[in-house]
């Protein structure tokens, strides 16, 4: 068991990176030009394609953090999660033989639910949104005596998430904007803490309109309550966003952008028509920010965009 910083630093990132290398895949970081899209002035984006790691999301590297720094008691891991979260868990415990136990909501997408299936764990379906399946996976672990591996409010899940910056920074050195997606901001987080005492960079957080939670935090000045809906409820729409991740959202976030469901349903269309990227709502909404118009870089800016999640059956290849 190792400890873990409560608030992750460049350098904790670093010496994960190497021990969960085993685990995770290194994603690709692929340029487009902007009028590929039709978008002006011209300028090359550098797109992240994190929805390329195993389980079709950033999320296996929180997951593998959690069990290979934490001590895992008999009774196995428990995780609440719109899908995503828990098909990670699910991943990452089958590996490494641990049992665990995945709540989700109502909401989950049939395709992250056959996923986390897929992975071997038990799967208890109840409550009508993600707060609901924390609040039951809670008492799961109280009952039970499992670890609870949060989805974003926990050191080793933000440590692991920031390993994408970690990629990123390599792959493509200069950028001058990332645009990430947020929900419970795990992945924005740890990708604030890599950058904190790293070359200079825009931290652009974007979320759905229907689930404003960073939003909604820094106009309260401390994370609140906010509506959890919208196109993208099974990835982007907790209840608010975790308090570890809030003072480094404070901190090193430029601007957090909301984005319509329209504008993320355009975004996946155009993700797959020029990339052949089949991006779910909460992995486009990052780009859905660009391509419709919410954010403008300036003349000769290099922008990044994370394409963090690619769960979805909107691309079905039986017909």
């Amino acid at each position: 068991m190792t400890v873990v910083q409560a608030v992750p630093d460049r350098r904790a990132i670093g010496a994960n990176q190497e021990v969960i290398r085993p685990y995770v895949r290194l994603t690709p970081t692929v340029e487009v030009w902007s009028e590929d899209f039709g978008l002006r002035p011209r300028y090359p984006i550098a797109f992240k394609l994190e929805l390329l790691q195993h389980t079709g999301s950033f999320k296996p590297r929180g997951a593998f953090t959690n069990l290979v720094h934490r001590q895992v008691p008999p009774a196995g891991v428990v995780a609440a999660s719109g899908g995503n979260h828990g098909a990670a868990v699910a991943f990452a415990a089958q590996r490494l033989g641990v049992p665990a136990r995945i709540f989700v909501p109502t909401v989950v997408s049939p395709s992250k639910l056959q996923l986390i299936r897929s992975c071997g764990a038990e799967v208890v379906v109840e409550g009508d949104r993600y707060a609901d399946a924390l609040g039951l996976s809670e008492r799961w672990a109280e009952t039970s005596g499992a670890m609870q591996i949060h989805a974003y409010d926990q050191p080793e899940t933000l440590l692991g998430q920031g390993t994408v910056a970690a990629e990123v920074e390599r792959q493509a050195p200069g950028l001058d904007t990332l645009l990430v997606a947020v929900g419970g901001g795990g992945l924005l987080g740890g990708i604030a803490a890599w950058y904190a005492d790293g070359p200079p960079i825009r931290l652009v957080a974007v979320e759905p309109e229907a689930a404003p939670t960073l939003s909604a935090a820094l106009a309260a000045g401390r994370p609140v309550d906010a509506p959890a809906g919208g196109i993208a409820a099974d990835s982007l729409a907790p209840r608010r966003v975790g308090e570890l991740m809030f003072p480094l959202a404070r901190k090193h976030v430029a601007s957090a952008l909301l984005v319509s469901d329209d504008a993320i349903r355009a975004a996946q269309t155009a993700l797959w028509r020029v990339l052949r990227v089949a991006a779910e709502p909460g992995g486009a909404a990052a780009f859905a920010a660009l391509l419709s118009g919410r954010y403008l870089p300036g003349a000769d800016e290099r922008v990044g965009v994370v394409v963090c999640g690619g769960n979805t059956t909107a691309v079905d290849f039986t017909r």
